[in-house]
This record gives structure tokens, sequence and C-alpha cells, in this order.
């Protein structure tokens, strides 16, 4: 007997496509993070984390900069320091032009993400904005702080008076999603 012709063969195990359906999905990562967050509410929080942590994070590293620990400095065009408020307006931009199109549930929670960075970023150099002199280190510099902590804690608060806590399957199963994948 002959081997069938090549077009008659079915695709062997490796090569066979499975239809959309039956594609194994793969679970957000904010859906490990952020069990039972609603994919709403999803992008509120990581921005809210993500503002906290950079702003952090901005300050050790610019405490980093200003004791002249060796291999960490500023960063410069042509001679001139950028402060890190800039990148924050670029993020911003960034997130806002992303932000004019309907996005899925994964894609908004990295724009929370990206828009807690940017706004850290600003908020960070808020009292450089206020005065147009770089007081980062001086006693007006204070207003920064002072101004990033009262938007933790406002936030942090609003977010944990509203927890809106769902399981992921009834949240998937409210808005059409599959439970897993929070799109």
């Amino acid at each position: 007997m002959t081997p069938p012709a090549p077009s008659d063969r079915s695709p062997s195990p490796r090569t066979r496509r499975r239809p959309p359906s039956a594609r194994t999905t793969r679970r957000s990562p904010w859906l490990r993070l952020l069990p039972g967050i609603s994919s709403q509410r999803r992008g509120f929080v990581l921005a809210w984390w993500g503002f906290a942590l950079t702003f952090g994070g901005m300050r050790l590293l610019t405490w980093l900069i200003h004791i002249d620990v060796a291999g960490v400095g500023d960063v410069q065009a042509g001679g001139v320091h950028i402060h890190h408020y800039v990148w924050g307006i670029v993020l911003l931009a960034v997130v806002g032009a992303a932000g004019l199109v309907n996005r899925s549930a994964r894609a908004r929670a990295w724009m929370g993400l990206a828009y807690g960075v940017g706004t850290a970023l600003v908020v960070d150099e808020a009292a450089l904005l206020i005065s147009l002199e770089d007081v980062y280190w001086d006693t007006e510099g204070w207003i920064s702080i002072a101004l990033a902590i009262a938007l933790i804690a406002v936030v942090g608060g609003v977010l944990a008076v509203t927890h809106g806590r769902r399981t992921a399957a009834k949240d998937g199963n409210r808005h059409g999603g599959d439970g897993l994948t929070g799109e």
C-alpha cells in the first residue's frame, strides 16, 4: 500500500494549529499580583503602587547622586542637567495618547502603572516647578515630599475605603472575560 500524498496527511501534533478558543490562555501577571481586584480598578491600584515606589526610588537615587556615590550621576545632554520631571512628562504624554484608544484590561493595567511612575517623577520635582529654581535639597524642596506623601495617603485611603474587591472568576464572567487573563 502506498503512503498518502502529502496533502492528504493530517498535520503532526507539533505543527497542528489549535483554534483560538482552544489555545492556552496565560494568566495576567497583574492577576497573580492583585488577585480579586477588578480589571477596572487594577489600573488605579497599580498607578498608586507605581507612584509610591517610584517616588521612594527617585528620592533614594537622587540622594546617592547628592552624596556622590561612585557610578551614579546626573543625566545630561550637551552639558545640561535633565531633571527627572522631563521623563515623567514624556511618560504621561505617552500614557495619555495611548489612553485615547479603547484598550484591553491588561493594557489598562500597564498604563496605570506607567501613569503612576510618570506622575511620581513630576511630583518629586514639584518644588522646582513651582519656584523655577533647583531647590530639591533646600528647605523649599520639602514641598515635593509633602505633596507626594499627601497623595500617597489620600489615594491609598480612597482605594482602601472603596476597596471594590471581587473574585477573578466573578469579574471575568461579569465583564465577558474568561476570568484568567483579566480581559
